[in-house]
Order: C-alpha cells, then structure tokens, then sequence
C-alpha cells in the first residue's frame, strides 16, 4: 500500500518514524528525481551525486518544510536548485575556460556511456544544451514531463505567463538548431 504524502510529511516530522517515512519517499520519488536532474547535469554518476545531495537536503530540511506546496513540488525544487548549483560549481572549478556552462555539458553527452540514444535524439539534446539555463528546465519540464504550466511555476518560483514564454522560445531555439542541420 502506497502512503500518501501527507502520511510521509507528518511521519518525517515525528521523531520515531523519521527513518522508515524518509525511506518509501526515497523509494517513492527516487527515480523521478533521477530523470529530472539527469536532464539537468547529463552525466549519470553527476545525477547520482546529486540525487544524494537532494535526499540528504530533504533529510536536513523537511522540519522546514512548510507545507505551502505540494511534496512533490518541494523535492522538485530543492533537486532543480542542487542541480544548478553544481553546475556552477563545475564552471567555477573548471581548469579549460567554460563560455557557458553548455559546453560542460556537451562533453558530458558525447562521453556518456549511458546515453543509448539515436542520432536524432542526440541532436535534439545537443539542441537543449544550448538554451538557457532557465528555458533548458522549462523545456524539459514540460515537454519530457509534461508537467502543467502550475506546476512548474510552483517549482521554479515564476509566474505561468513567464513560463509559456521562455517555453515558446525554447522551443523555437531548438526548432531553428535543428533546422540549421538539414
């Protein structure tokens, strides 16, 4: 039987089932998390890193948490936040000057071992690499996702009317890369 996510809230926030309530909501949202961050950072053992970091923010914050969003919505952007967050650290860090951080993750798609991929999903993710950060997560969000408009202004802390916009251009960004290619 699947617990709701107010049973995991509440069961979180009680001392003596903390451990087995955070247990089934990894359980619960891991994998979800997983495709959500590795549309993000690409690489898979960079997802993996920073999954981990994600659970272990919920762990430290979800006395915090106060309940004006949905469950999901918080682990959707607290993963959303990490995931840029180590992104700029990657820049930050990088030995070979990085334009943007596009370039780090055009590497990670052509060396990851993991994308099994055809040639035109290849390009249509070489296309999304080279959006902005902010149209690159609307994009993915609602096209891969299909996610509502409400839901991913709820996560990325934006208004809908933002949101169809940077989708738009997104999506004519990628339109027009992929036209260029022919």
């Amino acid at each position: 039987m699947q617990v709701s996510d107010q049973e995991l809230i509440d069961a979180l926030k009680s001392g003596n089932r903390k451990d087995l309530a955070f247990n089934e909501l990894v359980m619960k949202y891991q994998e979800r998390l997983y495709w959500h961050i590795r549309k993000i950072v690409i690489n898979h053992d960079d997802t993996d890193d920073v999954l981990q970091n994600t659970f272990m923010k919920v762990w430290k914050n979800v006395d915090n948490f106060r309940e004006e969003s949905t469950l999901f919505t918080w682990l959707y952007r607290i993963a959303t936040n990490e995931s840029l967050t180590f992104l700029n650290q990657k820049k930050r860090h990088s030995l070979a000057p990085m334009n943007e951080v596009s370039d780090f993750l055009q590497q990670n798609l052509e060396a990851d071992e993991y994308f099994d991929g055809d040639d035109i999903q290849k390009k249509l993710q070489q296309a999304i690499l080279k959006l902005p950060d902010k149209q690159r997560l609307v994009f993915n969000m609602r096209y891969f996702d299909e996610m509502p408009y409400q839901e991913i202004s709820e996560i990325l802390e934006t208004s809908v009317g933002a949101l169809k916009a940077s989708y738009h251009h997104a999506a004519r960004k990628i339109e027009d890369y992929l036209s260029s290619l022919e």
